[in-house]
């Protein structure tokens, strides 16, 4: 189907900002940090900025719990923004948004960027900030054996990324992944990297210049930890909520992996929603389908922590 009506004069604005084309720069990312997308903010009964002590040092977050008092599951959140920018405060009113649709603790966290710190540094950072969050879940008032990780874009890599080191360098204990539109692979054959190059806010040329910001060192790409579609088998992770969007460069790779999953014989709920971009969740209170991806992603979530049981 078209591109939804509602995102021709975002797309129109954003494909004439300057940093939007290249050359890259990452301070220029950056200062779009300062002024987030306008968003629908759902309330939240407890909304915290704290301090993750963790073995790879003090690492932000921000603690959504609709239940102060109770032990609740966890979705242990991480941002998108080509691992080059992306704060705790641009995807505020997402985490929110599935604290609340899920009725679960979200603890969104920031990360090491790129290229001042490249791979794998922040999935390092990401590794000890999840043992410190089980390790003090009853001061975040979560239950360490209902685990989830998830992320958009970047965050989806992070998120599937620690599924695979937890399965092969020991815990913690992961129930569910949540990724959204992820980046799976560097891999830039694909027909969605040809068909969405340009022209719909993520750019292929952009995703080529942020692998090389996290990578560096092109030894680095074929590491599974890195680009997690090139892991030999995906057999034992846990389940998984993945969601694509049509005119995104990153599709076919997100729609790839979700069928690899399935195929190692994992539980995945997929979706590819028509007629919307790279980063349609976060259109909170302007695009309908970001609503419908909250409610897919958070009833995955509630099914995987046993809150609900499936239809």
């Amino acid at each position: 189907m078209p591109v939804d009506p509602v995102l021709v004069p975002l797309l129109d604005m954003i494909n004439n900002l300057p940093h939007m084309n290249p050359p890259f720069d990452a301070a220029a990312f950056r200062m779009g940090d300062e002024q987030p997308m306008p968003a629908f903010r759902a309330d939240v009964a407890e909304v915290r900025d704290l301090t993750l002590d963790t073995a790879a040092g003090p690492v932000r977050a921000r603690l959504y719990h609709p239940a102060p008092g109770a032990a609740l599951p966890l979705l242990f959140f991480m941002h998108g923004g080509g691992w080059v920018f992306g704060t705790i405060d641009t995807h505020d009113p997402l985490c929110r948004a599935l604290a609340s649709a899920a009725e679960v603790a979200v603890l969104s966290l920031e990360y090491p960027l790129s290229p001042e710190h490249r791979y794998p540094v922040a999935l390092d950072a990401m590794r000890a900030a999840l043992a410190a969050a089980v390790d003090q879940a009853g001061a975040l008032g979560v239950d360490p054996a209902r685990i989830a990780v998830g992320g958009d874009s970047a965050g989806g890599n992070l998120s599937a990324a620690l599924c695979l080191a937890a399965r092969d360098k020991g815990g913690p204990a992961i129930t569910h992944q949540l990724l959204l539109y992820p980046v799976i692979d560097n891999d830039f054959s694909r027909a969605s990297h040809g068909e969405n190059a340009s022209g719909y806010l993520l750019s292929s040329a952009m995703m080529r210049w942020f692998w090389a910001q996290y990578l560096g060192d092109a030894d680095a790409a074929a590491e599974p930890f890195a680009a997690p579609i090139r892991a030999a088998s995906l057999a034992g992770l846990p389940s998984a909520t993945v969601i694509t969007a049509e005119y995104d460069p990153l599709r076919d790779e997100g729609n790839a992996y979700a069928a690899r999953l399935a195929a190692d014989g994992v539980e995945v709920t997929h979706s590819e929603v028509p007629g919307v971009i790279h980063g349609f969740a976060s259109m909170l209170g302007m695009l309908p389908q970001a609503d419908i991806a909250v409610g897919t992603a958070a009833k995955g979530l509630r099914r995987a922590f046993a809150l609900e049981t499936a239809a």
